[in-house]
């Protein structure tokens, strides 16, 4: 279907002076901002945009309270745009909108639109690493960031009350990709053959009904996820867990809690799929979510642990 990655993201929430100091500290670009609308940007372009969460314009909710209300799923090229189009006008919750995108709606009530892709590309360069026998890394140190300037969004998890219903309308709609499974617990899902280890993870909710888990955000390399969860710690906001890693996906992250909706999360270094790629099915056990994790994060003033966080 030759979607290209999530292009913008909505969220409806409560507080909005809250939610634009927290995407400002959590290093986005205010690109507009009026009483009952914000549009921040990261490096490429990738919009996340606050609304009211009772504005009228907003797509209906998935779950009470700040959530994630759509997600615009950029697509590469008009032709690849027209034949999604005729792909998806079949399905009831097919709608247009005045702002020129179509919309539908998956099956745990979040709303989905599509576009020609806006992001920008970008040259951003991680730390190299040196390794043993392969000193990538010459007369120089590895970089120290004061704080994280996001890449892209780069993955959106959400709690289904329906896996497999869900899994199916992402890949038989979509065209989505398998890329490994917690059976009957999950599903990580990208949006292309190639590309990063997963765009979407499904996870069956505990309680039956849909709701946003966390919005994860690109950054360079696992020294900009240290930096990043040092400055959002420095400016008051509370962390879930992290800093640590993930065995699936391989890659380093930071979860904090956002008043948006749910968790943020900075990730890097994760896994590069093909075509190649053989789905994988993982037993659903603690140390396979992570290989290693700091619980209630590092303080950013102290860079230790938090007090009373073990």
């Amino acid at each position: 279907m030759m979607l290209t990655g999530i292009d913008a993201i909505t969220y409806g929430v409560e507080d909005m002076a809250l939610c634009r100091k927290f995407l400002s500290d959590w290093g986005l670009r205010k690109a507009s901002s009026t009483k009952h609308s914000a549009r921040f940007e990261t490096l490429d372009g990738t919009e996340v945009c606050l609304r009211p969460h009772d504005a009228k314009l907003l797509p209906p909710a998935m779950e009470s309270g700040s959530t994630l209300r759509e997600v615009v799923w950029g697509v590469k090229g008009k032709r690849n745009l027209d034949a999604l189009i005729k792909r998806i006008t079949g399905n009831p919750s097919f709608t247009e909108g005045k702002d020129g995108l179509v919309r539908i709606t998956d099956p745990n009530g979040l709303s989905l639109s599509f576009r020609l892709t806006q992001r920008k590309s970008v040259t951003v360069t991680g730390a190299a690493m040196n390794t043993p026998g392969s000193p990538n890394r010459l007369d120089a140190p590895s970089p120290v960031y004061e704080r994280a300037i996001p890449i892209h969004v780069g993955h959106v998890v959400l709690f289904v009350p329906d896996l497999a219903e869900a899994e199916s309308f992402y890949t038989e709609m979509l065209g989505f990709q398998v890329s490994d499974r917690y059976p009957q617990h999950g599903t990580f899902l990208r949006c292309a053959l190639r590309g990063g280890h997963h765009n979407l993870f499904l996870l069956k909710s505990p309680t039956g009904k849909s709701k946003l888990n966390h919005v994860a955000f690109t950054v360079r390399d696992i020294h900009e996820v240290f930096g990043g969860g040092l400055h959002i710690s420095r400016q008051g906001w509370k962390t879930q867990l992290g800093p640590g890693r993930h065995p699936i996906s391989s890659a380093y992250f930071w979860y904090v809690h956002s008043p948006c909706g749910g968790l943020a999360e900075y990730y890097a270094d994760e896994d590069f799929l093909t075509k190649n790629w053989q789905p994988r099915r993982f037993e659903r056990k603690s140390e396979l979510f992570a290989e290693w994790a700091v619980s209630g994060g590092l303080d950013g003033n102290t860079r230790r642990q938090h007090k009373g966080a073990f």
